[in-house]
């Protein structure tokens, strides 16, 4: 072992240099492009429009939920088993495998919440050249045509999706190397036979030979000799490192188009805008999990995480392709309006030019099975509803993780810790999570403190908790290898580490030195870990300790582009096949964990760096490893928009930047921007100046305390969204035009955002602004100013002045948000506050909004014990109504004023409160902004009540 770690050594000190030194970026050599990705390279140079598949019609079988059929590689004569289905809530399924494969290929588990209810299916028509079905809503049906094979589904006469209509479907099937002396005797011997066979039965049977392409035998045996082995194809090396490859060549691809699409999103992680670009002049955009410290901007580089969801839109329909697949996958887009300037496409529509827009999406994934849903809309929300039955909702967190999070690399020990607690005190700035990075550990050993700067961890959170304050820490998924480190013991006693491709446990390089990586892929592993939260096992931990897993791409120091090698080996499965899936495992696992340990009672937090479809169920996800830059700064709109796009809600960047050190202003603006985004954390490398925040000068303080405190006053807003965004799988960070989908203004701005439908944010993002111009859609509705109340049509750029103090925010005409103004030094602490309702008017002078109410941290929601109420106001009343009679809650919280703006000076106001008694209350009205006071209701939050203006 000595010897290992005297080998390994250079190694940790150069990638330490990497990442400690604050001039270098990313070192693009480290990471593959498509020419150095042996099967990128490989399907990229296929020719569209000459596919080899063409679909048997004769093997067709039809229940009333599931076609198959088989398809027939005409070079190869190998087959391939089609299954399509028609899904609840209109989707589609389209799932490829080979008919008889040598060995199972791997098919995604546990991404699927469930097995998707199918719908019927009927048989409309068919022909020598394919089948027509109807998907049973309004007109819609697929056509299926045979030579080649193609799919088209289609409402009425528009074709809304196609399947390989550019010939790029592949299927490169298992076989047995050439070159092997098995592979040699068993393709003679299955030559001569299938000659015998031919000769006799040809005598008796002149369709034998149609009968035999119709009845196949294995695969392999039936694949024509004329494939050529292509380097890479069984085995690839990238700088130093060999990928063995026993598998051969495995990789899938199939194209989609889009009729009349211009605009896709999606694909997340890309440090990129929200709306994608066109890849046919670079690289594809690579889903492949990866650390990548100081990721390069604008960029189709993998990073982190991993969601095979591509969503499109124009003024007519959403729909999304969600590719379910968890091995290494590059999307190649292609558009024929790409690279028109706004003056062609305007010649084009002068001189009556009838191209429509088209978008094409091509998968490339490196092993497993095609397994393609297809989200038909038409709606954003309908598509929201359509993947999250799939993958499921954004977990609904405690309320606490939506307050501010103080992170550092590293806290030094607990009196560091202590000092900084006090200091947000004595600067009256609240915060309700601070946390430990690995240092804290005794070693690197994780589930463990270091015996000597945090030789109390109980007491240090007992003072944590005595203030209604949290603690997180860092457990990573890599283990050290030590003989006297409990957690390396039980698991390799267990067998539960991944394997080498030897079958040896597989050994990396990490923080504790020579690693040994968890199989989360197991679930026996998954069980384990979880277990190791237990109060008796993690000892010093108490219940307001939650967990950060970082690294878990997996980061492997001296592997293949920083990960995993691919042919190691998680059971019968190389990494390959599971490699983007990995992440997700730990995150769940970690989550299980925490809720265990409560008895099922609580809900867990848990941050993750590294994710995949899914991940959402689990806890946070934030953008990683970014640098103090204005363009970092500005990159993570778009990085968390498309996030919330595919499904992650609770999604945020380090405030300030990881890397560097931030000047004031930015450090200021990346405030605002971050405390209007869902995880709001500032996070710093060890290597950079302290930054908390009363450390850049009294102003500075003041401006970052009044930010925070802003963020806490809207508190129970982010909570009902989070809550709504757990119900119905809609985003909470949202781009315009999932609300406004008819305004084409609206498709490509991902400079500013809205939360929920009802706040609009345009984030200051460039140095020096003295403006901004922040476009607010809706040509029929009205927006106001949440700060000097002023009010503003919809439908047009605004131009607005900024300060260093000031972020352009804006509340929707015809919403109700709640509030609570009185801000404590943490969310628990104002757990019982009243609450403020800001009504905006509408044109019509309307407004409705909602009240959420629970525990805060429970799961007891589950069990009907929350208060959910529809406020809303018209014909000058304003009544509470209650949208859940069959749950139970009790609140001490009260409404403490209503604020209404764009308002008229009312002559009376008067309550009437749940018992029937009616009352006069006091109000005051600014008539330079319209703004209208209603003082002290006193109501219960959790009655029935209404308020009329007379």
């Amino acid at each position: 072992m000595a010897a290992v770690a005297e080998r390994m050594a250079p190694i940790m000190v150069l990638w330490l240099a990497l990442c400690l030194t604050g001039t270098w970026a990313v070192e693009k050599s480290n990471f593959k492009t498509c020419d150095q990705s042996a099967f990128c390279k490989r399907q990229r140079a296929l020719i569209p429009g000459e596919s080899p598949y063409r679909a048997l019609l004769e093997t067709m079988e039809l229940t009333n939920t599931r076609l198959t059929l088989q398809l027939i590689n005409d070079k190869n004569k190998v087959r391939l088993l089609l299954e399509l289905y028609r899904l609840q809530g209109n989707m589609t399924r389209v799932k490829i495998n080979e008919l008889k494969p040598l060995k199972p290929r791997f098919e995604v588990p546990d991404v699927l919440v469930k097995e998707p209810t199918t719908e019927p299916m009927s048989l409309l028509s068919q022909d020598e050249n394919g089948v027509v079905l109807s998907l049973g809503v309004e007109s819609q049906r697929v056509i299926l045509s045979a030579r080649p094979f193609r799919l088209d589904i289609m409402e009425g006469r528009e074709v809304l999706m196609s399947l390989n209509s550019r010939g790029l479907l592949a299927f490169e099937h298992l076989r047995i190397r050439k070159d092997t002396f098995s592979y040699k005797v068993t393709s003679t011997v299955a030559s001569v036979w299938d000659n015998v066979k031919r000769v006799f039965s040809s005598q008796a049977d002149p369709e034998a030979e149609k009968k035999d392409e119709a009845e196949p035998a294995d695969q392999a045996e039936t694949a024509k000799e004329d494939e050529k082995d292509e380097e890479g194809m069984w085995e690839e090396t990238f700088k130093t490192f060999v990928d063995s490859k026993p598998n051969g060549p495995t990789a899938i691809s199939l194209d989609f188009s889009l009729p009349g699409v211009e605009h896709v999103y999606g694909i997340p992680e890309h440090a990129d805008t929200a709306r994608l670009k066109t890849t046919e002049n670079g690289d594809p955009y690579r889903l492949h999990n990866m650390d990548v410290y100081k990721y390069e901007l604008y960029s189709p580089m993998a990073l982190y995480g991993s969601v095979p969801l591509i969503v499109a839109h124009n003024t007519e329909r959403t729909t999304g392709i969600f590719w379910l697949n968890a091995a290494e996958t590059w999307v190649d887009i292609s558009s024929n309006t790409a690279g028109k300037t706004v003056f062609g496409k305007m010649l084009d529509y002068v001189q009556g030019s009838n191209e429509k827009p088209q978008t094409d999406v091509r998968w490339i994934s490196e092993s497993g099975i095609i397994d393609a849903f297809i989200l038909l809309g038409p709606t954003p929300k309908d598509l929201f509803a359509q993947y999250a039955s799939l993958t499921g909702t954004q977990s609904f967190p405690p309320i606490f993780s939506l307050g501010y999070h103080q992170c550092r690399w590293n806290y030094n020990d607990q009196e560091d810790v202590q000092a900084v607690d006090a200091g947000f005190d004595q600067h009256d700035i609240p915060y309700d999570y601070i946390w430990l990075d690995i240092e804290h550990t005794d070693g690197k050993r994780y589930f463990s403190w270091d015996p000597h700067k945090f030789s109390s961890p109980k007491e240090m959170l007992q003072g944590l908790k005595d203030k209604k304050r949290k603690l997180v820490a860092i457990v990573d998924p890599h283990v050290k290898i030590e003989s006297s480190f409990k957690l390396h013991d039980e698991i390799q006693s267990r067998d539960l580490y991944v394997k080498n491709k030897d079958g040896g446990n597989y050994e990396g390089w990490c923080w504790p030195g020579s690693t040994g990586y968890p199989d989360f892929v197991n679930p026996e592993m998954r069980e384990l870990w979880a277990q190791m939260f237990a109060y008796d096992k993690y000892e010093g931990s108490m219940d307001n300790l939650h967990i950060w897993n970082d690294m878990n791409e997996p980061s492997v120091f001296n592997g293949p582009e920083i990960t995993m090698i691919k042919d190691a080996k998680h059971g019968e499965w190389e990494h390959r096949d599971v490699h983007n899936l990995y992440g997700f495992y730990v995150q769940m696992a970690t989550a299980e964990g925490l809720i265990q340990r409560s008895g099922g009672v609580e809900r867990p937090f848990v941050l993750a760096r590294s994710f995949f479809a899914g991940s959402q169920r689990y806890g946070a996800i934030w953008t990683g490893d970014n640098i103090a830059e204005w363009e970092h700064l500005k990159i993570s709109l778009p990085m968390c928009l498309s996030l919330s796009l595919t499904g992650i809600a609770f999604c945020g960047s380090d405030v300030g930047g990881f890397f560097n050190a931030p000047g004031t202003e930015l450090l200021v603006r990346w405030y605002q921007a971050g405390s209007f985004m869902p995880f709001f954390r500032s996070h710093a490398h060890m290597d950079t100046p302290r930054r908390e925040p009363w450390l850049h000068g009294l102003d500075n303080t003041n401006l970052i305390r009044d930010i925070v405190r802003q963020r806490y006053t809207f508190l129970p807003f982010w909570y009902q969204q989070f809550y709504h965004s757990h119900k119905t799988g809609e985003p909470i960070m949202r781009m315009l035009w999932l609300h406004y989908p008819k305004e084409t203004a609206t498709f490509a701005i991902d400079d500013e955002f809205l939360i929920g439908k009802d706040l609009l944010v345009h984030p200051v993002t460039e140095e020096g602004a003295t403006s901004v111009t922040a476009y607010l859609p809706g040509k029929d509705e009205v927006w106001y100013d949440i700060h000097t109340f002023k009010k503003h049509n919809g439908g047009q750029n605004l131009y607005i002045p900024v300060t260093i103090s000031s972020i352009p925010v804006f509340q929707r005409g015809g919403s109700i948000i709640p509030k609570k103004l009185r801000v404590r030094r943490s969310s628990t602490c104002m757990e019982h506050d009243p609450y403020t309702l800001y009504v905006a008017l509408g044109n019509q002078n309307t407004a409705e909004g909602e009240i959420y109410i629970d525990d805060g941290y429970t799961f007891n929601y589950e069990k009907k014990e929350f208060i959910h109420r529809k406020i809303s106001m018209a014909n000058n009343i304003i009544s509470s109504i209650n949208l859940a009679h069959d749950a139970h809650f009790t609140t001490q919280s009260w409404i403490e004023r209503v604020v209404i703006i764009g308002a008229t000076k009312p002559s009376k106001v008067t309550l009437k409160a749940a018992g029937g008694q009616e009352s006069k209350l006091d109000f005051e009205f600014d008539a330079s902004v319209s703004l209208l006071t209603i003082r002290k209701p006193g109501v219960n939050a959790g009655e029935d009540w209404t308020i009329t203006l007379k």
